[in-house]
Parts: C-alpha cells; sequence; structure tokens
C-alpha cells in the first residue's frame, strides 16, 4: 500500500504523463486532466490514436514523450496497467499512480520489483492540493476509517 512520503513525492512532480485520456473529453482521465492542469502541473497526454486531446498535442506511448517526466498517472484497466509499467521502467520514469481500478498485483509488484514508486488505491485527485470540497470530505472519511496511506 502506498505510504504518506510515496503520495507527497509524486505530488511533488510538476511534469507528468497521464495515460487513459479520452478523445471523447468524457472519461475519468479527462477529469484529471483538467484539474491537474488547473493546479499548475504540466499533463502530457498519452494516447495511441489521438494526434491532440484537450488542445494538447499526444504521444501514442510514455516512450515516446517529448520530454522527461517525474510520473505517469494510469486511468487504464489492469490489463493495460501490466503493458504501460513495463514502458514505464524502459522509460527510467520513477513514479506510477495507479488510479482506482487501474492496478493489478502483477503491474504493483513489477513496479516495486523495479524501484518504481508506486501509488495505487488512492484517487489523485483527493491529495492533489487544492483540493475540491467534494474530493476534502472524501479523504476526510479516509481519515476517519483509518484508511488514508500512513
Amino acid at each position: 500500500m502506498a505510504t504518506r512520503d510515496t503520495v507527497s513525492d509524486f505530488l511533488s512532480q510538476r511534469n507528468l504523463a497521464l495515460v487513459g485520456i479520452s478523445r471523447s473529453g468524457k472519461g475519468f482521465g479527462n477529469v484529471i486532466f483538467k484539474d491537474l492542469s488547473a493546479k499548475g502541473y504540466r499533463v502530457h497526454p498519452v494516447h495511441p490514436q489521438a494526434q491532440a486531446i484537450e488542445g494538447r498535442p499526444c504521444s501514442p506511448s510514455v516512450l515516446e514523450l517529448p520530454e522527461k517526466v517525474g510520473g505517469v498517472v494510469l486511468v487504464v484497466p489492469p490489463s493495460e496497467t501490466e503493458k504501460v509499467v513495463r514502458e514505464v521502467v524502459q522509460a527510467g520514469i520513477p513514479r506510477v499512480w495507479m488510479q482506482q481500478g487501474s492496478e493489478s498485483p502483477v503491474a504493483i509488484r513489477y513496479c516495486e520489483e523495479n524501484n518504481v514508486g508506486v501509488v495505487h488505491g488512492h484517487c489523485i485527485l483527493i491529495f492533489a492540493e487544492p483540493t475540491a470540497f467534494f474530493h476534502r470530505l472524501h479523504r476526510g472519511i479516509l481519515r476517519l476509517f483509518g484508511r488514508l496511506p500512513q
């Protein structure tokens, strides 16, 4: 499970890639893209079939990003996550955030075995400051039940 230090380390990276953004603009990856961008993060969308999304050029994979990033946010099915984390290691990217529903034991283990800091089981939007009321409420509930990273 993620630690408070792993979460803080990931969020201190201001240059990130996002895998799982939708061309329709309606996916949760798009929500994350807009939210992190509004908070001052430089977010590079990754989509294998799109030239641009949300007005930003897309890279077809993390191996083809235009510049080095400090971490990758994954909002894809677990089977896709397992493929992407191999590219993350190959690209030398040191951090991964697997959104809830994206994680798999295989991908988590692969990251750990390859010294990639991994956060999973938590939504990035409840930690990336400043958080919206709904996300602060969600974080408070998790804290109440002892489910925040320690």
